[in-house]
């Protein structure tokens, strides 16, 4: 009984960290997600840098379903549902077995963008979408989210340029 205690600690011990990035379009997420992994490289920290939707290649073709085409197609469950099914994907393939390695994963975006983007944004229930993500990913929540908060109209103009 004490070995497989012991055992249990030193998985969570050596386990990675979970980091995610939040905020709107054009707040600067994917400069900060590149600038944390070159900091924890620089000290030695094996880092793992990925994104949602995407970031394993069944998510990534969901992601294409979600970008390409009428903005109009999906309605916000299904979009919800898309999101979730491409999460799945991610942390089964990516995420969870990266973390297991002791390896720190920095996400650009995470559940937190379905909740603003579908919750907030498109009128869905978010203790529907709590209680999709506990499907989904369990438990898994980051151990540290960064919300880059610019206004909108800043965010768009650095997109465009």
């Amino acid at each position: 009984m004490q070995s497989s205690t012991s055992t249990a600690n030193t998985s969570v011990v050596n386990r990675g960290r979970f980091i995610s990035f939040e905020g709107g379009e054009g707040a600067g997420k994917s400069t900060q997600v590149a600038l944390l992994e070159a900091a924890l490289t620089s000290r030695a920290i094996k880092c793992l840098t990925t994104r949602e939707p995407g970031g394993s290649p069944g998510a990534e073709e969901i992601r294409n379903l979600l970008v390409k085409g009428d903005l109009d197609r999906w309605d916000p469950i299904c979009e919800a549902l898309l999101h979730f099914t491409a999460r799945r994907h991610h942390v089964t393939k990516v995420i969870e077995p990266a973390l297991r390695d002791g390896t720190w994963v920095i996400c650009d975006r995470y559940t937190d963008s379905t909740v603003a983007y579908q919750g907030y944004g498109q009128g869905l229930n978010i203790s529907w979408i709590e209680d999709l993500h506990r499907i989904v990913a369990g438990d898994l929540w980051p151990d540290l989210t960064i919300i880059l908060d610019v206004p909108v109209k800043d965010g768009f103009d650095r997109i465009s340029s």
